[in-house]
């Protein structure tokens, strides 16, 4: 089954000292929300070109899983987090895949 859409979750969270606990809250988090959503699987980076910024991405097989997803209110981060993070959310649809050369 390939991906056909993909939720991304972009956080901004300013406050150095914030990372590591939002680091941890994200490894009890995105289990859930992976099962929650329904998603294929998921996984989560840290910006290297600014290191306030963190995304997580969770693959689904239809625009409409991701679309159903994207419709989950999120109040556990807003309670968690509030002020100190902030974030958007986004669907895109996959329109070209290439195979992996070597």
């Amino acid at each position: 089954m390939s991906t056909q859409a993909l939720l991304i979750v972009h956080a901004e969270v300013p406050n150095e000292v914030d990372r590591a606990p939002f680091d941890k809250w994200y490894d009890r988090h995105m289990p859930d929300a992976l099962r929650v959503f329904g998603a294929l699987r998921a996984w989560r980076t840290w910006s290297r070109t600014d290191p306030s910024k963190h995304t997580a991405f969770y693959e689904f097989p239809s625009l409409e899983a991701a679309n159903a997803a994207i419709q989950s209110p999120g109040t556990e981060f807003d309670a968690t987090w509030g002020l100190r993070a902030t974030r958007t959310r986004d669907v895109v649809e996959v329109v070209q895949r290439l195979p992996i050369s070597n």
